[in-house]
């Protein structure tokens, strides 16, 4: 389902004479459907950075990264936007939202974005939030008011909602209590289950033995600091 190969990646400094630093070369990596690699290595070593090249919001130097049949590293962003809605979630560090939108309606969006009608949307958005412990009263307030652990919730939340063939979770239970960070492991098992490919980032070493089927240590493909 996802298949990364010989991929290379250089940052250049504009506003420092446009200094090219170079920071990964030839990252290779597959991951079958229904299988969960985590991607290791110290802080800085580039995980980051290969999940943000395969979510294609950095542009690889050298290199093909396919998702399905489509290779990310050389798509037109049309091609991105419809990979990104109907085949890739991407559940960052960090919640970014419209402010003043609701957390129903967050969660729901990926849903309506591919057609679904409004109250199913609705009802499986409900469904996850309440699974994720995110009390009823808050459904109608902007997630950007709520506390970190909260936000990362409702970022899960969102990042399932839709059943994606391929998924990247970067840190999916940072800031979570035992027992959140228990429903979230048994969300990545279900997924994993109807046959979602998943790249991962676990600090939590527990978490990381729980789920992943395997991991690839970045730091051999690491030429320098990388996000």
């Amino acid at each position: 389902m996802i298949s990364i190969e010989n991929v290379s990646k250089s940052f250049v400094l504009h506003n420092q004479g446009a200094t090219e630093i170079p920071v990964m070369q030839n990252a290779s990596l597959t991951v079958a459907v229904g299988e969960c690699v985590a991607l290791v290595g110290a802080s800085g070593a580039g995980k980051s950075t290969l999940m943000r090249m395969i979510y294609g919001n950095y542009l690889t130097v050298t290199g093909r990264i396919l998702v399905g049949d489509v290779d990310v590293a050389a798509a037109a962003p049309r091609e991105i936007i419809h990979l990104r809605r109907h085949t890739l979630g991407y559940v960052s560090q960090f919640l970014r939202v419209v402010p003043r939108v609701s957390t129903l309606d967050v969660v729901a969006e990926p849903l309506l974005a591919t057609g679904t009608p409004r109250e199913d949307a609705n009802i499986i958005a409900q469904s996850l939030l309440a699974r994720l412990n995110i009390p009823e009263r808050l459904w109608s307030l902007s997630p950007t008011t709520f506390s970190g652990g909260e936000q990362q919730r409702v970022n899960i939340a969102r990042g399932f909602a839709y059943p994606y063939p391929a998924l990247l979770l970067d840190e999916p239970t940072a800031s979570l209590d035992p027992a959140n960070c228990a429903t979230v492991l048994a969300m990545i098992s279900e997924a994993k289950l109807r046959g979602a490919a998943i790249i991962g980032i676990f600090h939590d070493n527990a978490a990381r033995e729980e789920i992943c089927d395997r991991q690839l240590d970045v730091t051999k493909y690491t030429l320098g600091l990388a996000a």
